[in-house]
C-alpha cells in the first residue's frame, strides 16, 4: 500500500483529503505543520505528500526545501494544495521541488487527476 502524508493546519482539509485518498487506496499520515511533517518523514518517508502552503511553525515552502535535502527526500511526489493561485507562487513551488499543484477548494476528481499525472495512481 502507498503512503500519503497530508500536511495542513486545517483539520477539515485533512479529513476531506484523508477520505479522498483512502478511497484511492492510500494509507494516510497527517501533520498540522511542516515541522510535524518533517518529523514523520524522518521516521518513514511517504510515497506522496499533499502539502499546504500557509501553516504555522514551518510553512509548506520551508518544509519542501528541507525535505528535498533529507536522505530519500527527493523520492516523495509532492502536490501543493493551497489558496495561493498566482503564477509566481506556482512557479516558486515547482522550482522548490513540487511535482504538481492543486487549488483549494478541491474535490476527488481534481486530486485523482493530479495524483495520476505524477504517476501515483
Amino acid at each position: 500500500m502507498k503512503y500519503c502524508l497530508v500536511v495542513d493546519d486545517s483539520s477539515v482539509i485533512r479529513k476531506v483529503a484523508r477520505r479522498i485518498l483512502e478511497d484511492l487506496s492510500f494509507e494516510i499520515m497527517e501533520a498540522e505543520d511542516g515541522k510535524q511533517a518533517l518529523d514523520l518523514c524522518r521516521k518513514q518517508m511517504p510515497d506522496a505528500i499533499l502539502l499546504d502552503w500557509n501553516m504555522p511553525v514551518m510553512d509548506g515552502m520551508e518544509f519542501l526545501s528541507t525535505l528535498r535535502r533529507e536522505p530519500g527526500g527527493t523520492d516523495p511526489k509532492v502536490v501543493f494544495c493551497t489558496t495561493e493561485n498566482d503564477v509566481a507562487h506556482i512557479a516558486k513551488a515547482m522550482r522548490a521541488g513540487a511535482n504538481e499543484y492543486i487549488m483549494k477548494p478541491f474535490d476527488r476528481e481534481i486530486v485523482e487527476a493530479k495524483f495520476a499525472e505524477v504517476g501515483l495512481i
